[in-house]
């Protein structure tokens, strides 16, 4: 019997810790009720970016990626988003897809224009710039400089 005690008290305590961690996670991944608008924006590719992914402007999370598709039509990437209510966007407003660092993932960083009129829901970022393909661009720098030496020989 003192052994049964024993082992329901642990289990229970593994219970409590488990509940702090999934509170503790959800706190901080700052998961919203759905609040603000949802905004579209078309890219030509989206290399790291997910579901999920922060959308910035100055450095400042004001949004979340939700969703991500390919239009069947002209092969782009068709990026909805919503951004948080308290933030309006002129409809002149920029998105680019930006890397946290070498190792980091991406985000989508909006740069906002200077016009009068704002976006609402079901709008769509029309100044984009896609993803830039590190590996490519360092395999291109790599093989443009050994045709160079070649042609000085």
């Amino acid at each position: 019997m003192k052994d049964n005690l024993v082992e329901t008290l642990v289990g229970f305590g593994v219970i409590v810790v488990a509940a702090i961690f999934v509170f503790y996670g959800y706190s901080v991944t700052d998961v919203s009720d759905g609040d603000g608008y949802v905004v579209s924006a078309e890219f030509d590719r989206v290399d790291g970016l997910t579901i999920g992914s922060d959308v910035r402007m100055s450095g400042i999370k004001i949004g979340t990626v939700t969703a991500l598709s390919l239009d069947a039509q002209s092969y782009a990437a068709n990026v909805s988003m919503i951004i948080g209510s308290d933030i309006d966007l002129p409809d002149d407003t920029s998105a680019k897809i930006t890397s946290e660092g070498l190792l980091g993932g991406n985000y989508i960083s909006l740069s906002a224009g200077g016009s009068q009129d704002m976006l609402s829901g079901g709008d769509e970022i029309l100044y984009t710039q896609g993803s830039v393909d590190l590996i490519g661009l360092v395999s291109q720098a790599l093989f443009s400089a050994g045709d160079q030496e070649s042609d000085t020989e």
